[in-house]
């Protein structure tokens, strides 16, 4: 199954919507499956008077309120909209979390084909019924949780999705919410222990500085792979220094790819490149010396060489004791039809 991968635009657009069209061209240009913004009033997502956190203060070198930040990256229905349209153009699809029911609403009636939950929403039970209630698919995070509140959040979902004919798909996205996140905070064996603990697919929102942590998700076996990226890690903002540049983008969708196609299906047979190889290292039964048709195999009549398109090893104390049928010459290899039957 195809990975599904995300390139997390968020808010690196800076409020600016040529900035978050070129994130759209590099997502495109990178072989993203989707690129995803973050859809919020900031009057309903935050009081006036919230800090920022450690983060945001290191990543942007400013104090001040989480509100005069958002406000000043809050896009309007019109914007996204337009994004909406444009990724569309490029052959990539649009995805945006929102923060609020009405910002759901908006997405949804822009015709946004998965909702994607974020982690800090986790907790709130009235935004994830409302998403639910829209009959489609939802990818939710689970940073800075415990097992037990992911279930809780994924019972929540099924409450409102019980009522439906045909559940949509609920993939789980572990995840670490730092930014950047350490490495040795990834935890990624968290995957296993959610895909054993809710039979749902599972993949990994990627908050760790460069590429290696998303490609080790994959070999795991993520569904989903989710990168924040920008233009430049030297813009200011929130995120950009946590985030990848499109060369880096481009870099990890390619090695995803990669290992995506060397996971394979799990059967051990020769693959088709392998054949030649095979009969050139393998080894055969081939004579020690001129035998004579009518001479009885020795065990110093014969060796085992390459290549491998004889009589295999394992078969030498078969053929020890057989008559030969016809002259063979010296390093000759030697078949099955070299013998009576």
């Amino acid at each position: 199954m195809k990975i599904f991968i995300i390139a997390e635009a968020g808010v690196n657009h800076n409020g600016d919507m040529s900035i978050a069209r070129k994130l759209i061209d590099a997502a495109a240009g990178a072989g993203a499956d989707a690129v995803k913004f973050q859809t919020f009033k900031t009057e309903k997502l935050v009081n006036r008077s919230a800090n920022k956190a450690k983060y945001q203060i290191e990543n942007t070198g400013e104090n001040g309120s989480q509100f005069e930040m958002l406000k000043k990256l809050e896009l309007s229905y019109a914007n996204f909209k337009e994004l909406y349209a444009y990724a569309v153009k490029r052959n990539i699809m649009f995805m945006s979390t929102p923060f609020d029911e009405e910002s759901a609403d908006m997405l949804n009636t822009l015709g946004v084909k998965i909702f994607k939950i974020p982690s800090g929403e986790i907790s709130n039970k009235p935004l994830i019924q409302h998403v639910a209630s829209k009959k489609k698919p939802i990818i939710l995070s689970t940073g800075m949780s415990y097992l037990g509140e992911v279930e809780k959040a994924i019972n929540w979902i099924n409450e409102i999705w019980g009522r439906f004919k045909k559940r949509p798909q609920l993939t789980l996205l572990h995840c670490v919410s730092n930014y950047p996140a350490l490495v040795e905070d990834s935890n990624l064996s968290v995957m296993k222990t959610m895909r054993k603990a809710f039979t749902l697919p599972v993949g990994y929102s990627d908050h760790t500085m460069g590429v290696e942590i998303s490609v080790a998700a994959a070999a795991l076996g993520a569904a989903v792979i989710e990168k924040h990226f920008t233009l430049s890690r030297n813009m200011k903002g929130p995120d950009h220094k946590a985030s990848l540049e499109p060369n880096e983008l481009k870099a990890m969708v390619n090695a995803i790819r990669n290992v995506e196609k060397a996971i394979g299906d799990g059967i051990k047979r020769p693959v088709k490149n392998e054949k030649n190889t095979r009969n050139i290292a393998r080894k055969s039964i081939v004579s020690a010396r001129d035998i004579k048709a009518g001479n009885i195999i020795a065990s110093d009549d014969i060796l085992i060489k390459r290549p491998g398109n004889g009589i295999q090893p394992e078969f030498k104390e078969i053929i020890i004791g057989m008559e030969i049928k016809r002259n063979i010459t010296i390093d000759s290899i030697i078949t099955w039809e070299d013998f009576y039957a």
